[in-house]
């Protein structure tokens, strides 16, 4: 365990998984508030979060970030049996290990089915959601679903041709994401973690598990998808809707100052209810 500036510590967590062995990559930092727990999108890493130590907003904010499996310097002895459920015991699994009790929780894409998947299983332990862009329904399948239109029975040459039409294609911070999925996924665990996002976004009730979480909710999404068909749902069931200009699925590469500071509001306001409501119940139980 070693540390980093601003008292970051990186450190390794040995973990069973569905009886399979992973090494988890992570990096967190202790403080007075409670943490945000961080699930990173495919092809992303832990250190989508590391600038975090830089925002004055998030000085006393303690904070995890992993490498989930299959990506980054996470390793797991059996790569055929990742996929979100998976992912989502291992999220249980890092919690449980690191002692964290309640906590904020912010995931993308990716880390934003685990994290509803999580929320939804353990409410009582979540104080407030950050979904970018995270998968809500069949329409978000646009990256993972080319499991399907393009199906190779080589990962390898699946992954090359993923990687040529990600960094083709005209979003926003496309082109910076698929320079480095070479270096952050490993390749057979691609099929298992696409092929469980697509079934779960057609068939799995996504979004009515998202709206009837029970603590404050923010969907954050770049302007380049601003025409999403259930946006107008989740702001109808008061979700706070976050928009960042000049991005498309990555804001935290594209346009990270304006996604920390909607982050940074998003929890100050969260906490300023949570505060409320904990003084009514107080004075309810000494008025009775």
């Amino acid at each position: 365990m070693t540390k980093l500036p601003h008292e970051v510590v990186h450190q390794r967590l040995q973990l069973s998984i569905d009886n399979t062995k992973v090494d988890v990559a992570l990096i967190r930092r202790d403080g007075p508030l409670p943490p945000v727990v961080f699930l990173h999108g495919f092809g992303s890493s832990k250190e989508d979060y590391h600038d975090i130590v830089f925002h004055p907003e998030f000085s006393n904010r303690a904070f995890i970030a992993y490498d989930a499996p299959g990506c980054g310097e996470t390793t797991c002895e059996d790569l055929s049996k990742v996929n979100i459920e998976f992912q989502v015991q291992t999220a249980q699994a890092v919690l449980s290990t690191l002692k964290i009790d309640q906590f904020h929780l912010e995931g993308h894409s990716m880390g934003g089915l685990v994290a509803l998947l999580l929320a939804h299983r353990q409410p009582h332990r979540v104080l407030s959601f950050t979904n970018i862009k995270g998968n809500l329904a069949p329409e978000d399948c646009f990256l993972s679903r080319q499991i399907v239109l393009h199906p190779s029975n080589d990962p390898k040459v699946f992954f090359a041709a993923f990687i040529d039409r990600t960094r083709a294609s005209p979003f926003y911070s496309n082109a910076i994401y698929a320079s480095t999925l070479r270096h952050k996924v490993q390749p057979d665990a691609v099929r298992g973690i696409f092929e469980s996002m697509v079934d779960l976004s057609d068939n799995n009730n996504l979004m009515d598990k998202f709206l009837s979480l029970p603590f404050p909710r923010m969907f954050m999404y770049g302007e380049q998808f601003s025409s999403l068909s259930y946006l107008k749902q989740l702001e109808d069931h008061k979700v706070e809707l976050a928009e960042i200009p000049e991005s498309g699925h990555f804001p935290m590469y594209s346009n990270p100052t304006e996604m920390w500071r909607r982050i940074a509001r998003f929890l100050r306001s969260s906490e300023s209810c949570e505060e409320k409501e904990a003084s009514r119940d107080l004075l309810d139980r000494v008025t009775q």
